[in-house]
């Protein structure tokens, strides 16, 4: 009987080997397959900056309905894609990491410290980034986008080699040695750092056509040769304008994007890299609208190459990711349980730094300004009203919690920053930001039923959506050093 069980065992031990056998097998040659069939000559890498699966869904909310008994979701362009993955984030030295390395491990295939870009995790290795070798392995040309200055982490990540992020003029100075053929969006940090030439100046005896003249941008071509393409209109710190703080001044992210395939349009093929910063300073602040306004103008951007994509269907990849998750942003507040309104959110008109900016205007031209007067303003940029005043939505009449909280935000707001509270329970209210403005977005986001957990980054996993060729290697579930292994592995490059 014994003997008996034993050759039963061993029958079905042979058995469940010959189908992992062939389970492997097939898969292996799924993988095989795509490295064979699937070669794109276009790739396209869009990172939303700070953008996890509830910033994704908190826009999908926003255009869809909110009406009772008939609540949708609106789909975004990417959102629509047939691949869907899951990666993860943590880098060498932290579950919540930076964009400095995470952008490394997307665009270079390995971990580094929270800071670093480029090097690995001794801060002495140089490993050579997906945009670098495509460059000289395939004679591909690059494009890197980004609604931040392009000396920043992100997209620093792509041709940078620093032990930290904030070495903008070393980093500056790379950008130009790289020979990207478009660099287009936000402006440079620091380009004339401590007296030194200008980078702006060494990209123009580097070739480079420079230029923030909005028409001249519009009529970029393949034959203008290497720009840097910046927008006519900058805000905080160098970066474009929030996308619900432009105008017809601007450049849109989109509009870099098609402006971009036009520049980099060549037989070999090229790489574009385009990243919306924003949406990870709207969460850092968390402002939820000046995100979800952001985000849908990246999808914008994103449709621009897909459009792209079905002319050349067999060549075009197209890549859509985060490199983190930033705030802590839910769908879901505890002051309004199992409810959400997300269409308070359109009762807000400008962005937490748009409104900083006029806020402080206010106080020069009024240093004695009271409470009430500001009142004023609040109703007309986020539609808020005091207790007992009437609006269209009743929601957006300021229950008494919130009246006296927005005032102790406006008392902190007059002060000058060295005389504000400086304390931890002062530092969990306001974050280091304008303690009236963030308090606004906080009592609008909370009352749409957002809630937020952090004034910097998270652990949370992000998606990768993915169309095109080879697009089937990016489902699953992955870290984010195996972006970059997809990509080589599906460009060919060793």
């Amino acid at each position: 009987m014994r003997k008996h069980m034993m050759m039963v065992l061993l029958l079905v031990a042979a058995v469940l080997t010959a189908l992992t056998a062939q389970a492997v097998g097939e898969n292996q040659n799924r993988v095989d397959s795509v490295q064979t069939q699937a070669k794109p000559k276009y790739v396209f890498m869009f990172i939303g900056d700070g953008m996890s699966h509830v910033q994704i869904n908190a826009a999908q909310i926003l255009k869809g309905s909110s009406e009772k008994g008939n609540l949708s979701l609106k789909p975004l362009t990417f959102t629509e894609f047939p691949a869907l993955g899951l990666q993860t984030t943590y880098d060498a030295t932290s579950f919540c990491p930076d964009s400095a390395s995470t952008a490394t491990s997307l665009s270079s295939g390995y971990k580094t410290h929270s800071g670093t870009i480029g090097l690995g995790i001794d801060k002495q290795v140089v490993g050579q980034t997906i945009a670098e070798q495509l460059k000289e392995q395939k004679g591909w040309k690059v494009g890197l986008v980004s609604t931040v200055t392009l000396n920043h982490a992100t997209p620093a990540a792509y041709y940078a080699h620093v032990p930290s992020r904030n070495n903008y003029y070393d980093i500056g100075v790379q950008m130009v040695e790289s020979g990207f053929d478009y660099f287009g969006g936000g402006a440079i940090s620091k380009a004339e750092d401590g007296g030194r030439t200008s980078i702006y100046t060494l990209l123009e005896r580097a070739g480079y056509l420079v230029t923030d003249n909005k028409q001249q941008i519009l009529n970029l071509t393949s034959a203008s040769g290497k720009v840097y393409a910046q927008n006519p209109r900058l805000q905080d710190s160098g970066s474009m304008p929030y996308a619900m703080d432009m105008n017809e001044m601007d450049v849109s992210l989109a509009q870099f994007v098609e402006k971009g395939i036009d520049v980099l349009d060549n037989p070999e093929g090229f790489f574009m890299m385009v990243e919306s910063g924003k949406i990870d300073w709207a969460c850092h602040a968390n402002d939820a609208a000046a995100e979800i306004y952001d985000l849908l103008a990246f999808d914008q951007a994103i449709a621009v190459a897909l459009d792209f994509a079905k002319i050349h269907p067999e060549e075009t990849l197209i890549v859509v990711t985060g490199d983190h998750e930033t705030g802590g942003m839910t769908i879901g507040y505890a002051g309004t349980g199992y409810n959400t309104a997300f269409d308070i959110l359109y009762n807000q008109k400008l962005s937490y730094i748009a409104f900083d900016e006029k806020f402080t205007k206010l106080q020069k031209e009024n240093p004695n300004l009271r409470f009430e007067q500001a009142l004023s303003m609040v109703a007309a940029d986020f539609g808020l009203v005091a207790p007992g005043e009437t609006a269209a939505n009743k929601a957006l009449v300021l229950s008494a919690l919130e009246y006296s909280k927005l005032e102790a935000a406006f008392k902190q707001a007059m002060l000058p920053s060295k005389q504000r509270d400086g304390g931890d329970q002062a530092y969990l209210l306001y974050g280091g930001y304008n303690p009236f403005s963030v308090t606004l977005t906080h009592i609008l986001n909370n009352k749409a039923g957002i809630g937020w957990t952090s004034y910097s980054h998270t652990g949370t996993p992000v998606g990768v959506y993915a169309y095109g060729s080879g697009s089937e290697l990016f489902a699953g579930s992955y870290d984010n050093t195996d972006v970059y292994a997809k990509l080589k592995q599906l460009t060919g490059i060793v």
